[in-house]
């Protein structure tokens, strides 16, 4: 499994409040980040994977919501996060 627990503590440790801080936003868009980053690597092997795509799809739509929730409720934390994990705008 290329995500185990250890990998999601760590990084809910580092963009949550705290290792069990899994709700907050910046930790989600984290998650979805890395979940992006690993679809990505796998679609650039594996190019006909159409339901891999699809996911990769859903997966980029929940982050652009929860990116523009972000945005709405506090645009410091969401320049903060989008300049620390070097998503594009």
């Amino acid at each position: 499994m290329y995500l185990d627990s250890a990998k999601k503590a760590e990084l809910f440790e580092k963009y949550g409040k705290s290792a069990t801080d899994t709700g907050s936003p910046e930790s989600q868009i984290a998650l979805f980040t890395f979940r992006i980053a690993h679809l990505t690597g796998h679609l650039q092997q594996n190019k006909k994977d159409y339901s891999t795509q699809r996911a990769l799809k859903m997966i980029i739509g929940k982050r652009r919501r929860m990116l523009d929730y972000l945005q709405k409720i506090d645009i410091e934390r969401y320049r903060a996060i989008i300049k620390e994990l070097g998503i594009r705008r």
